[in-house]
């Protein structure tokens, strides 16, 4: 078994466009959080801190306090599909922080926020698994290149028993399957 670590080149514009993307997909799932703690902004500002990052603002110490306050709230509101919502915006302020390091674990950076929004839409809809899927099917569709071509350097992750591992195994195979317009 090979233990050495393999890693590759990822640029800022591949992480800018992850983090625009992980953004975009926390907040489908936003209102969910905010309709059961709407005074605890930590969610919605982990999702704007991103957003700066995205649109070319310096990746700074503060994205990661973004992600540790927005942890903190799911953590604190009681909620199982609020706190998978904040969750969904804590990594998305985190995927700026994503490693270039060819690792499965690394993928939950760039498809967490994904996964986590998918989980909170569902729940909030009494676990009905069709809101989730459809969350799933959204994300993949929206998925820029970078994404997917960040993807492809890291391993695959497996089908796992939850409903969460399911969430994240379906939006890496489905973003790695995508045929993207310079794929034709």
């Amino acid at each position: 078994m090979n233990r050495e670590s393999k890693y590759f080149t990822l640029s800022l514009e591949s992480l800018r466009a992850i983090g625009g993307w992980a953004a975009d997909c926390a907040e489908r799932a936003l209102s969910v959080y905010e309709t059961h703690a709407d005074s605890d902004t930590r969610p919605r500002a982990a999702i704007e801190g991103i957003r700066v990052f995205a649109s070319g603002g310096k990746r700074t110490a503060r994205l990661r306090s973004l992600a540790l306050e927005a942890h903190s709230a799911a953590r604190a509101v009681g909620d199982g599909a609020a706190a998978a919502a904040a969750r969904a915006a804590g990594l998305a302020a985190a995927s700026a922080y994503t490693h270039p390091l060819a690792d499965v674990h690394q993928t939950k950076h760039i498809v967490g926020s994904a996964a986590y929004a998918a989980l909170a839409l569902e729940l909030d809809h009494g676990g009905d698994p069709s809101i989730g899927d459809a969350e799933v099917r959204w994300a993949i569709e929206h998925a820029p290149a970078e994404v997917r071509e960040v993807l492809l350097q890291m391993p695959a992750r497996q089908a796992g028993k939850t409903r969460l591992e399911t969430l994240l195994y379906e939006l890496d195979a489905g973003i790695r399957s995508q045929t993207l317009p310079q794929d034709a």
